[in-house]
């Protein structure tokens, strides 16, 4: 009982304590964590300036005037002055009125009121310039990324302590004027297939140049006379690919029967089988430098050969459809290839993986072609012809026109790019500017049909005096250069029209 009226007596004395204490614990806490708040989150904003101008006070305004937007007269002729004031208007904490005190705006110091004074223009200046707001500034939601060639961009010029802001017209991007190039024509036509020739290529020594066709057969030909020197049999199928060696007496060929051959030259027999596709093949090339081979199928891979051990040293996978064509080069990505899947792939050699995937193509890519002095290199498509820069695949131009499907692309080292389509249609272009200088369109052999009208490969032989195109009408066509024509008889019909280059 003593106990227990012991603890009632000492919290009756608390209660007495706390009631007759002007400034409550709790009170106290508060204060000091406001204090610590208002000095963290409020204090940088006190002592902001803000510019006003110095009109005549319109009778008393309350504390919620201070939020309400000014209605400023019009400029009667009289000097606007400025009044540089401290900050708004703020309470010293969340949840607490406006006081006497806090309505206070401090002046700033002299030096900082002139700068400011200085930097901002009057309030007149200011509409004139927000009447039009320039291109750079304002964008619709709906309107392109791309810079307008009409835009004005708004350029601030800085002289001294000033700043004036100037219009000045951006100069709209014009196609620089292509190199001139001869126009090709065509002066002989080899026959000799009895299928759709579908791959052409020419041998180092610049004597001979070996085709591939649907017979199922691959013919060697005089490159001086057209005349046939040797056809090789092996292949049970269509005959899609063949390259000659550059490092040894081989030639490679590839072929719809998923077989890749290597064939000496020496004995015109088969040496060597390269097992491993699952569906055809359809292209391949050979490295530059070392001795490998790299091989495209349609079962969506390509694959790194060994030539001496036939070892499949990588399976370059990641490609959803059919690899149409594959290009080696000595540098980095040592290897290019395109798909039906619409995408080029650039490939690290070394570790069988793909380095950079290029998405702009609609639609498959069947040709990709390497510049040879330039660190370049093209794709074919449906939709366009892309040119891109390496080791990254950086985007340069879209050659638009040649609207049909591209099966093959060639260029030589003057610059001058040729695309072969499926419906017979062969185009010349500009390499630097994409111009196109020449189109073709031969008439097929005699005795076949208009709809056998296709070229499916074309190269340049190795002088790049003479090109030649492997057609759907059985027969290779040889052009070269017009050695008549001239500037003046055939002009470059160019304006300098404003480029438009999609990036997709």
């Amino acid at each position: 009982m003593k106990r227990a009226s012991r603890c009632s007596q000492s919290l009756a004395e608390l209660k007495l304590y706390l009631a007759s204490t002007s400034t409550p614990i709790f009170s106290r806490y508060h204060k000091r964590k406001m204090a610590i708040k208002l000095r963290n989150e409020y204090g940088p904003v006190l002592h902001m300036p803000t510019l006003k101008e110095n009109l005549k006070e319109k009778g008393p305004q309350n504390a919620t005037d201070s939020y309400v937007h000014k209605q400023y007269p019009a400029n009667q002729g009289q000097e606007v002055e400025y009044f540089v004031a401290g900050t708004h208007p703020y309470p010293p904490g969340p949840g607490v009125a406006l006081t006497a005190d806090t309505k206070i705006q401090r002046m700033p110091s002299e030096s900082a009121a002139q700068s400011l004074a200085v930097a901002l223009p009057s309030q007149t200046k200011t509409d004139v310039n927000r009447t039009a707001p320039s291109g750079s500034e304002y964008r619709h939601p709906g309107a392109s990324d791309r810079p307008q060639p009409t835009a004005m961009n708004s350029i601030v010029m800085e002289t001294g302590n000033t700043k004036n802001s100037a219009l000045m017209a951006k100069k709209a991007p014009t196609m620089p004027k292509p190199q001139w190039h001869p126009p090709w024509k065509l002066y002989r036509v080899i026959s000799g297939h009895l299928g759709w020739v579908r791959c052409i290529a020419v041998e180092p020594g610049n004597q001979w140049f070996v085709t591939g066709s649907a017979d199922r057969t691959i013919k060697i030909w005089d490159l001086a006379s057209g005349k046939l020197k040797l056809s090789l049999t092996g292949h049970i199928s269509t005959v899609r690919g063949v390259i000659v060696s550059t490092r040894s007496p081989y030639l490679f060929s590839c072929g719809e029967d998923k077989q890749v051959k290597c064939w000496d030259l020496e004995y015109n027999k088969v040496i060597r089988h390269y097992h491993g596709h699952l569906s055809a093949v359809y292209g391949l090339d050979l490295h530059p430098t070392i001795d490998v081979l790299v091989t495209c199928s349609r079962d969506s891979t390509a694959r790194i050969w060994d030539v001496r051990t036939k070892a499949s040293v990588h399976t370059l996978s990641g490609h959803t459809n059919a690899v149409a064509t594959v290009r080696c080069q000595a540098a980095e990505p040592q290897i290019i290839t395109g798909s039906h899947d619409t995408t080029i792939r650039l490939w690290d050699l070394v570790a069988g993986k793909t380095r950079v995937t290029l998405t702009n193509h609609k639609k498959s890519v069947r040709a990709v072609v390497l510049h040879p002095r330039h660190y370049t290199f093209a794709s074919g498509s449906p939709d366009n012809i892309k040119q891109w820069k390496f080791p990254d695949g950086s985007f340069i131009q879209n050659l638009s026109g040649h609207n049909a499907i591209i099966n093959t692309l060639t260029v030589n080292s003057d610059g001058v790019l040729v695309s072969g389509a499926d419906n017979g249609t062969m185009h010349l272009w500009d390499w630097r500017t994409g111009y196109n200088f020449q189109r073709v369109h031969a008439a097929v052999q005699p005795g076949s049909l208009d709809s056998e009208s296709g070229i499916f490969a074309c190269a340049f032989d190795q002088s790049e005096s003479r090109l030649l195109t492997a057609e759907a009408d059985k027969t290779i066509k040889v052009y070269r250069e017009d050695d008549t024509a001239t500037e003046e008889t055939h002009p470059v019909s160019w304006k300098p029209e404003i480029i438009k280059r999609k990036r997709f």
